[in-house]
């Protein structure tokens, strides 16, 4: 049976305040001189058909759903392809793009595209492919909304941006190696870094980097629930780890192996579904309770770097970074 790891107040005091940057060995979140991103690990030969539906792609770098549309974007030619997921059979709109999107982040009735490849972030509505591009110094990885503002965080410049519309009004930096992700929890404001594999806060207002708490031992990917915590996946150590926000706590750490990769979550449903990539497979975890609780298990196309869920409908959309397609499946 797997048990739920919870973090006591001793391992929760490896939080810090104040850490140094560069290859300081004084730092107790970088446990390695020259420490190495997580990354996907490599799938195998599929030992079993994909559940649901699959539609040909090419090799997809990353999708999401909003109101009703799904988005999968592609590198070559750098594009998003919409579809209408209430029918498949009708071929998809073709957005350009000035560069691959790294990641898409629904807001509102908008998608944020980050471009890093054209030190951009793209904003782009799906309902009639119209796409505003804002300049971003740097590459870009990733944005999220909060409130009026979106949030930027750019990964070589190890900095977040704070745009008022196209503008940008403030520049946050300090304390981390690379800024992967950043996640408007709760009244929280989190950035993922890859390089440490820890998370740190943000105090917008202040416009500094707070304490950061170790993320497992190669954390990749990570989104928000409805409880204000941050879900993250540790794909070295094999584990999902929920994390409190405000302040930040390590609450669950729960195995699961397979090659722990992508995420996405469910709100209507308290459902994370991750993708295994060792393994060619998606499960669902309900998240609602005092432990995660599987609920789903599916095969699915090679190399499933990415996932993305319709709240509305429960489709759950897995990405082939290989090229075997672009899966649907409807619990």
């Amino acid at each position: 049976m797997r048990r739920l790891l919870v973090a006591s107040p001793l391992v929760v005091a490896l939080v810090l305040s104040g850490c140094t940057t560069g290859s300081d060995q004084s730092d107790d979140l970088q446990l390695v001189a020259n420490p190495v991103a997580a990354t996907a690990l490599p799938s195998p030969a599929r030992a079993a058909e994909p559940a649901g539906r699959v539609l040909p792609s090419a090799p997809v770098g990353t999708t999401a759903v909003v109101g009703g549309v799904l988005a999968v974007a592609l590198a070559e030619p750098p594009s998003l392809q919409l579809y209408d997921l209430t029918d498949l059979d009708k071929a998809p709109r073709a957005v350009s793009l000035p560069a691959p999107a790294e990641q898409l982040t629904p807001a509102g009735d908008l998608l944020l595209a980050s471009l890093p490849g054209a030190s951009a972030l793209a904003r782009v509505n799906p309902a009639d492919g119209t796409v505003t591009t804002v300049p971003v110094a740097g590459q870009p990885a990733a944005a999220d909304p909060r409130g009026a503002q979106t949030l930027v965080a750019v990964r070589d410049r190890k900095a977040v941006e704070v745009l008022d519309g196209d503008r940008v009004s403030k520049t946050i930096t300090g304390q981390l190696y690379s800024a992967d992700k950043v996640l408007a929890a709760g009244d929280t404001t989190v950035v993922l870094d890859r390089l440490r594999t820890a998370l740190f806060e943000v105090d917008l207002a202040a416009g500094t980097v707070k304490e950061g708490l170790r993320a497992g031992d190669g954390a990749t990917n990570a989104v928000t629930d409805r409880y204000g915590r941050v879900l993250v996946t540790d794909s070295r150590a094999g584990s999902l780890l929920a994390f409190s926000s405000g302040p930040l706590l390590l609450r669950q750490r729960y195995p699961v192996p397979g090659g722990i990769y992508g995420i996405a979550y469910d709100a209507q449903r308290d459902l994370a579904w991750v993708t295994l990539t060792e393994r060619n497979e998606v499960a669902a975890f309900d998240v609602g309770g005092g432990e995660p609780v599987e609920k789903f298990r599916f095969p699915v196309v090679r190399q499933p770097n990415s996932v993305s869920v319709d709240p509305a409908s429960a489709a759950v959309v897995v990405g082939s970074a290989v090229g075997e397609g672009i899966q649907v499946i409807e619990p």
